[in-house]
């Protein structure tokens, strides 16, 4: 491909205008004319999503087969980037492989409360530790001359109604909580594209937010790539593309291309917006094109063993009373569904066709243990009735044995993409199962899956929990490796364990209103919250046990006073004080002592994995610059730090703090907000009830509308659940209600936007037949008929379309 900018210079308004509008689902246009090579992308991010262009539909199985790893709730708990690294490269690899240009990840949204439904697909509550392990994987997939593309931004905490919710934020908290990661991840790895979310962020959409696309992402940060939307999240393409947004996404069968090039031709948009947005799609084209290596061979196969490393790696130990590791000895009942069928993955556009699925149970017996399966519960809801003789069953088998391995967790029936869950508890049918486990023998370990946090009525009573989270196709080897103590845990959580859902920072604010979800706790999300509120948590953030014992000491800053500008180097020695080699995630966290602005109690700023032999002793350095020591100033718009002193706290977790030391740092005297008088309630940290007066003060307007007045008419932004209250909406929205079943289907059916019934079908639902959607739900006459009128065309368009979605 010649050099971008000599292409661009050849060009006509139409076609720059069409290389901003994708080919089709999942291809870039490609212009043999001036030799523009089409590129492929792809969802991932744990794998590999790929069509079967063999195959008709969306299903998984019409998915090329790929080796499946830890979806990232699982890898984060790794702490580990260079774990993060290995995985990308070996995902660039079957990426070259498919001939596929991007892959579609990795997501480092904020997990601001456990019940959202794609928090799997996410890092963690913590920032830093997501941009950081965002950054290892980019930087290993694109090692391999594949693009990643870093999403969702931003803003987007949530599942419900997320193509149409205005998330209500003060610009503190999007900057130090909800934009940081991609910040780091940003400025470090250099990803080739950013995927805007669906949602508004205050009032603009995210694929027409030119403070987010143009002033932040560009302008601050330097981002030189590409911003794509998130399929079907153009709202107004012309407003979208003149504040940052470059390629939309799918194909929007030309009539995105068209709206441009009328606006250049009426003034509206001038045409050197369209120039810097067809050349980074030319640029990112061209890496993409010099990157691959058609023929690359890659065999699934030989990561296998990767996958089941970075599972081991990953899993968590949070409860251990001494069972495990488990002995070879006597009879073990391996009790759960999840032990023969695990579930391995979330539910959505990032499932992944696995090309092997270990399970537990083959997997112990391999090892060498005596075992002896029974189902224990029903995967799906709607066979709940047999519950009971499974449970009996099961209790009845581990009535006679030595030990039991329970495994419940998370079905895709509880969390998915599309929506979210309504409550933290598990499964009914799961807490019974253990419970009735535990009454009949002492030595219960409980194997836990899922995507999120959940609440642990019979975490008391039972000797060891294991989190496997979910991990991936080797995952269930990981989990009999680490029951056998052929791996010793390692994994710390990368998200804080409530006891009650009641107990979290926005329960009274999520999933939100129907037009907004106003983000009240500011930044207290995760630990941050349960630290300055006082609130007992069940695990807290950065905990996990292993199977040895570490010893912190020597604490040592290289200065007891500095310069806000200046690098402060953390060291201090890790010691594997037990009798087995393991690996010891030391946590460096920065508290401000006294500050006119509020603040948590403390931040994690820095980690690092430390892998010691029984009784080495290692020293451990971290640096923290300016920004481990800021906060966001709205008075100047720029990161600031208060000059005064600072505790450096070194700990194995955020509540298990084993060394401080302190530092003075000084900055210049700037302007300091204070809401110590009109919002009382963030200096405490009772942020569950936050009025709308105090939020307001630190939002610094008043807030919008919860919901859409009532007489604006019905329009293409709208959705059925909007429109249910014209006569025509109550209609359909309660014929929807009853078709589609409950779950992901019916959240789709009924908070898919209008606009989108044309963007992601290809043009084969057409304006024309939105137009009549909306004559309909508005009450006005023709709707039907010019519907009907469309229908020939529609019919033809099909086949086409179940072909390449």
């Amino acid at each position: 491909m010649k050099n971008p900018k000599e292409i661009l210079a050849q060009m006509t308004l139409e076609d720059k205008a069409a290389l901003c509008d994708g080919a089709d689902f999942w291809h870039l246009k490609g212009m043999e004319k001036y030799g523009i090579p089409s590129i492929m992308v792809c969802d991932g991010p744990h794998g590999l999503r790929k069509k079967d262009y063999n195959k008709t539909g969306s299903s998984l199985s019409c998915s090329v087969p790929s080796i499946c790893f830890p979806t990232a709730v699982t890898t984060a708990c790794s702490w580990d980037p260079d774990l993060l690294h290995e995985m990308g490269v070996a995902l660039g690899k079957k990426c070259l492989k498919e001939e596929v240009g991007v892959l579609l990840g990795p997501g480092v949204n904020m997990k601001r409360s456990p019940l959202c439904g794609r928090n799997f697909e996410y890092f963690s509550e913590d920032p830093v530790l997501a941009g950081e392990l965002a950054a290892g994987f980019i930087e290993g997939v694109q090692s391999m001359g594949v693009g990643t593309s870093i999403k969702h931004f931003c803003a987007n905490s949530q599942e419900t109604r997320r193509m149409t919710c205005d998330s209500v934020v003060d610009e503190r908290a999007l900057r130090e909580i909800y934009l940081t990661a991609f910040e780091i991840a940003v400025k470090k790895a250099k990803p080739w594209t950013v995927m805007n979310s669906y949602n508004k962020i205050n009032g603009a959409h995210g694929s027409e937010n030119k403070h987010t696309q143009i002033e932040i992402l560009r302008d601050e940060w330097g981002f030189d790539g590409v911003v794509v939307s998130d399929w079907g999240a153009v709202n107004n393409r012309v407003l979208g593309l003149k504040n940052g947004n470059d390629l939309e996404m799918p194909s929007s069968a030309g009539s995105g291309a068209k709206k441009i090039v009328e606006a250049v031709k009426n003034g509206e948009l001038d045409e050197a917006v369209v120039n810097e947005r067809a050349l980074n799609v030319l640029n990112l084209i061209k890496k993409a094109a010099d990157g691959a290596k058609p023929g690359y061979e890659y065999n699934d196969a030989d990561d296998q063993p990767l996958a089941r490393k970075i599972a081991g790696q990953s899993m968590v130990l949070l409860k251990n009373d001494g069972i495990l590791p488990l002995k070879k000895e006597g009879k073990i009942a391996v009790i759960g569904d999840f032990a023969k069928f695990p579930r391995h993955q979330g539910a959505g556009s990032s499932q992944i066709n696995p090309t092997k699925m270990d399970n537990a149970y083959d997997e112990l017996k391999e090892l060498g243990y005596d075992v002896e399966f029974v189902q224990g519960y029903e995967r799906s809801a709607k066979k709940a009735a047999k519950n009971a003789a499974h449970i009996d069953a099961a209790a009845a088998l581990a009535a006679k044995c030595d030990a039991a391995i329970v495994f419940v967790g998370l079905t895709d029936d509880y969390e998915s993409e599309g929506f979210d869950r309504t409550h933290m508890t598990l499964p009914e049918a799961h807490n019974k199962l253990v419970e009735e486990i535990v009454r009949v023998n002492k030595n219960v370990i409980v194997v836990l899956a899922g995507g999120s946090p959940v609440e642990l009525p019979w975490n008391d009573s039972v000797r060891a929990v294991l989190n496997s989270y979910l991990g991936g196709q080797a995952g269930a080897g990981a989990v009999a490796d680490i029951i056998s103590s052929k791996v010793n845990p390692s994994g710390k959580l990368a998200e804080t364990y409530p006891v009650y859902y009641s107990d979290t920072p926005a329960v009274n604010n999520f999933p939100g209103n129907p037009a907004t979800v106003e983000y009240r706790e500011s930044v207290y999300i995760g630990y941050r919250y349960y630290e300055k509120a006082n609130k007992a948590v069940r695990y807290p953030f950065g905990f996990g046990l292993s199977y040895t014992t570490f010893g912190y000491s020597d604490i040592k800053l290289d200065k007891s006073e500095m310069a806000d500008t200046d690098t402060l180097k953390v060291s201090f020695k890790v010691k594997n004080t037990g009798s087995v080699a393991g690996a010891e995630i030391a946590q460096v966290y920065v508290s401000d002592k006294v500050s006119t602005i509020y603040r948590p109690v403390k931040e994690l700023k820095g980690f690092k994995k430390v892998w010691l032999e029984p009784g080495e002793e290692k020293e451990v350095t971290v640096e923290l610059c300016r920004r481990a020591f800021a906060f966001y100033n709205v008075k100047i718009n720029d990161w600031c730090v208060e000059s005064g002193e600072f505790d450096i706290l070194v700990g194995s977790s955020s509540a298990d703090i084993r060394l401080s030391a302190c530092v003075k740092v000084n900055a210049p005297e700037v302007e300091m907000p204070d809401y110590s008088k009109t919002a009382p309630d963030y200096y405490t940290g009772d942020v569950q009830n936050v009025p709308a007066a105090q939020f307001e003060a630190v939002l610094g307007r008043p807030l919008p509308p919860t919901v859409k007045r009532k007489d604006i008419p019905i329009d293409v932004t709208d959705n059925f659940e909007n429109a249910a209250h014209t006569k025509n909406g109550a209609k359909l929205y309660n014929t929807l209600k009853k078709l589609v079943p409950e779950g992901f289907a019916q959240a789709i059916a009924l908070q898919t936007p209008f606009r989108d019934f044309i963007s992601m079908s290809g043009g084969v639902f057409s304006e024309d037949m939105a137009a009549g959607l909306l004559k309909i739900l508005n009450g006005e006459k023709g709707g039907v008929r010019a519907i009907l009128k469309c229908v020939p065309k529609a019919i033809k368009g099909i086949g086409p379309l179940l072909k390449n979605i």
